[in-house]
């Protein structure tokens, strides 16, 4: 998109969206009856994740910052396309989407724009019309209050939720750190090979308006080709049991 003028920019953000369906009816509709209600006002996150904050979730028409470990991130974007919903990821050129599909992202609800242009703020603006979840890498600026108030009315307005990283954004209705503790065993290729990881051990903290600071040490694992969310208490058990 680095080539095309301002207008253009817009133009073909809004032709990719016009296809992407209504907000919220595909979360809603693959959750029990008695869960409808909060799926059309909550986005899905990792059930580990889910403990720490109030609703279980991201609210809709809310603005979160999230920073830190990527597979935060990453985990977000694969819990809220899992379950249905589409999303957009503005400024991360390098994100990794491997590790994205691994713990469930659907490529196929995802929108990547790597390169947004001179102003990250108006992409973000015009994607919050279609997607259920629009994450904003701001590229270290800092954004203006008023700037701030006028795109959380338009989260608010379109009932999207947006993610801020990598920038300062005030106001934030709640903020996510992922902090990197430790790392599990290398398990070997299939090939008998170089390895990778089995886990990575991350402290998980969450704060709002609404609450006081929650924390909380997560296990991000490799099993059986899928990357998976363990709590602290599972995940101190396996390693028990594994000895």
């Amino acid at each position: 998109m680095s080539g095309l003028t301002r207008q253009q920019r817009l133009d073909y953000l809004r032709r990719r969206i016009a296809g992407v369906p209504a907000r919220g009816e595909a979360v809603a509709g693959r959750a029990p009856r008695d869960e409808a209600a909060t799926a059309e006002s909550v986005l899905p996150v990792p059930a580990p994740v889910a403990a720490l904050l109030p609703r279980g979730g991201l609210s809709r028409g809310s603005v979160v910052s999230v920073s830190g470990a990527t597979s935060l991130l990453l985990g977000l974007l694969a819990a809220v396309t899992e379950s249905g919903g589409h999303a957009a990821v503005i400024g991360h050129p390098r994100l990794g989407v491997l590790a994205a599909t691994e713990m469930g992202a659907q490529l196929q609800r995802l929108a990547f724009v790597p390169d947004p242009g001179p102003d990250p703020v108006e992409v973000a603006a015009v994607l919050l019309d279609g997607m259920d979840l629009v994450v904003l890498g701001l590229g270290g600026i800092s954004v203006s209050p008023s700037r701030a108030r006028a795109v959380v009315a338009r989260a608010r307005s379109k009932q999207s939720t947006l993610v801020v990283t990598d920038g300062h954004w005030g106001g934030a209705e709640m903020r996510l750190e992922a902090r990197v503790q430790g790392y599990g065993g290398v398990a070997r290729g299939a090939t008998g090979g170089g390895g990778r990881l089995r886990s990575v051990r991350l402290a998980v903290r969450a704060q709002g308006r609404s609450f006081q600071p929650r924390s909380a040490c997560l296990d991000v694992r490799s099993a059986c080709g899928r990357v998976e969310w363990v709590p602290e208490a599972v995940a101190l058990t396996s390693a028990a049991a594994a000895r």
